[in-house]
C-alpha cells in the first residue's frame, strides 16, 4: 500500500498518544464540518474513531443532529479502513450504510465510532459498529456499511 496523498492527513496526534489524526488538509471539504477526527486500532482489531460534536452539529433539542451523526458514521468507515491499512485517500465510495439511532448524543462530549471489519473482498469492505459516548460507552447508534475500494490506477 502506498502512503496517503499529500492533501490527506494521517499522522500521530501530538496531544493523544496512540491516536492518529485523520482527515483532509483542505478545510473546505465536507469532513472539516465534523471537526478534528482521530482514529486508533485497538488490540482486539477494532477501530475507534473519535470526534467531539459542537454547537453546529446540534438540533433544536440541543443533541447531535441525525444528519451530523450519519455523516460521522460514514466518515468513520473510511477512517477505520485507513487505520486497518486497507485504503488510502482516493476514490473509495460508500455503497450502503444502514443505521439505527438509539440515543441522543450530547454536544461537547467525545463521540466514538467503534468499527470492525467483517470481510474484505477484492473490491469491497464490509464493516459494522456502534457509536458510543461517555465513560460508560452509552450506545447512540448501531450501523453497518459497505465500501467499494478505489480502482487501480489506469496505465
Amino acid at each position: 500500500m502506498t502512503g496517503p496523498k499529500p492533501e490527506f492527513l494521517y499522522e500521530e496526534h501530538p496531544d493523544h498518544p496512540g491516536w492518529m489524526k485523520w482527515g483532509f488538509k483542505d478545510a473546505t471539504r465536507y469532513n472539516a464540518f465534523l471537526g478534528e477526527m482521530m482514529v486508533r486500532i485497538d488490540e482486539d482489531g477494532r477501530a475507534r474513531v473519535r470526534m467531539t460534536p459542537q454547537h453546529q452539529h446540534s438540533n433544536l433539542a440541543n443533541v447531535i443532529h441525525g444528519g451530523a451523526m450519519l455523516g460521522f458514521i460514514d466518515v468513520s468507515l473510511f477512517a477505520a479502513a485507513r487505520g486497518f491499512g486497507l485504503i488510502t485517500a482516493g476514490t473509495a465510495v460508500t455503497l450502503d450504510l444502514n443505521t439505527h439511532f438509539i440515543g441522543g448524543g450530547r454536544i461537547g462530549e467525545p463521540l466514538e465510532a467503534r468499527v470492525e471489519l467483517l470481510r474484505e473482498t477484492g473490491r469491497l469492505l464490509f464493516l459494522r459498529g456502534l457509536v458510543v459516548q461517555g465513560d460508560d460507552a452509552e450506545v447512540m447508534a448501531e450501523f453497518s456499511g459497505t465500501i467499494r475500494k478505489p480502482s487501480a490506477p489506469r496505465r
